[in-house]
């Protein structure tokens, strides 16, 4: 187990997510919900990195089937997620990903909180699943 990699990697998601909340507070809901949608990246990411499989891409369904091949059992609710949370990969921050006006104008609190719930349920599953699975080895890991 690549348990450093790992430490790397998650505590880099912790970090993104934090930093969600902090745009939720300044009603930068836009920014909240891309931060969301990169912790949970992160938070697979490292979660892939302990078992020393490295991946590119950023679409959470696709992580998905990395997962699938690595013989990690995902929860139930997982592609709900990952469905919802990479619909705030590119939609938050490009103006023309809508017909008018910019990203911020069509993101509220509601859809801030709704995407750090499923970021924070996806980062659960990581700690979870790395805990049961490297009997709780976690060097270099935050507290």
């Amino acid at each position: 187990m690549d348990m450093e990699e790992y430490s790397r990697w998650y505590n880099q998601a912790e970090h993104t997510l934090r930093s969600s909340y902090r745009d939720i507070k300044d009603g930068d809901y836009s920014w909240a919900c891309f931060k969301a949608q990169q912790a949970a990246e992160l938070g697979i990411k490292a979660l892939l990195k302990a078992f020393g499989i490295s991946v590119v891409g950023h679409s959470l369904v696709k992580l998905s089937y990395e997962l699938d091949k690595a013989g990690i059992e995902k929860p139930e609710d997982y592609m709900k997620w990952a469905r919802k949370l990479d619909r705030d990969y590119i939609q938050p921050r490009y103006p023309d990903a809508y017909p008018q006006g910019s990203p911020y104008e069509y993101y509220d609190e509601e859809d801030a909180k709704l995407s750090i719930e499923y970021a924070q349920k996806i980062l659960a599953f990581v700690e979870g699943y790395v805990n049961e699975h490297c009997n709780g080895d976690k060097e270099g890991k935050e507290e």
